[in-house]
């Protein structure tokens, strides 16, 4: 189904101008299905697909954005599997073969089932479990929600806590992250020793030892973790997961002694590394001070 290529498509196809939100209102209403192309990984996030489905629009887009967390496997249809690409002209038309594929195969078949009622009720499942899946957690109200109870209230509840007494506990957390601002570069992973030859199969574990380098600064002022998950391309870790090694003695001044224990999850190729990062109990976040390490 190669709508570039068949005469009889080309005067199908409308070209909005000057589209707006009065414009969208209509669209919105009247449109069976949405199609969403960003090359991953540039969408910002997706807020047309959202309100597509709340209309009883089903969502045909890359996974990337929130569709990347929306799709379900049933609830529309996805382009690709995440694929991203160094060659953009590779890129589209790899992912413009994939479109006209689901479109012949998928989508248009579905649409034009018909019962003898005159409904696709395949069409209709699919519509009602998007709407389902889609509309409760992908909306402006859960958004707002989810801000509150996570940010602002937080956020409004540290504030007070900071300016209790004449601020007394803010000039402390000041004068700490100004400290450790300072001292930072002094951090490091000196030494990671675990035992790498024998598989690690599901549902085990195999303790991990890190020398941890804190120079000036204190195994108080500090959180190491073992940050660990599923070898993606490239050899990144995917789908990672966080646990805490615990400090068990220092060999010598400035530098500890850190143990930790790597778990199996899942089968394959996975990797691990030791992070250290800030840890202060009025830290509002570990990432705000900009400093981590690596080893």
């Amino acid at each position: 189904m190669h709508f570039a290529r068949r005469p009889e498509f080309r005067h199908r196809i409308v070209f909005l101008e000057d589209y707006d939100i009065k414009v969208g209102r209509y669209l919105y209403q009247g449109v069976d299905v949405w199609l969403n192309t960003p090359r991953r990984p540039l969408e910002a996030s997706g807020t047309s697909g959202m309100k597509a489905t709340a209309n009883g629009a089903i969502n045909i887009s890359v996974l990337d954005g929130w569709w990347d967390e929306a799709y379900d496997g049933t609830n529309g249809w996805a382009i690709g599997r995440g694929e991203e690409y160094q060659d953009a002209a590779y890129h589209d038309q790899v992912e413009s073969q994939a479109i006209y594929k689901m479109l012949e195969g998928e989508v248009v078949p579905m649409f034009y089932t018909r019962g003898r009622d005159g409904l696709p009720r395949e069409w209709i499942r699919r519509m009602k479990h998007a709407m389902r899946t889609v509309c409760p957690v992908f909306s402006a109200y859960r958004m707002v929600k989810e801000y509150t109870e996570r940010m602002y209230l937080p956020a409004g509840g540290l504030w007070d806590i900071l300016a209790a007494n004449g601020l007394e506990r803010g000039g402390a957390l000041a004068a700490w992250k100004e400290r450790v601002g300072a001292h930072w570069k002094e951090v490091a992973v000196l030494e990671v020793a675990a035992e790498l030859v024998v598989p690690l199969e599901v549902s085990t574990t195999r303790p991990v030892r890190a020398e941890i380098a804190l120079g000036s600064l204190s195994p108080e002022d500090v959180s190491v973790a073992l940050y660990s998950g599923p070898l993606a391309a490239g050899s990144e870790i995917a789908s990672a997961t966080v646990s805490d090694m615990k400090v068990e003695g220092s060999p010598r001044p400035g530098v500890y002694l850190y143990t930790g224990m790597l778990q199996g999850r899942t089968t394959g190729l996975h990797g691990f590394q030791v992070r250290i990062l800030p840890a202060h109990e009025d830290l509002a976040s570990p990432l705000a001070m900009n400093c981590i390490a690596w080893g």
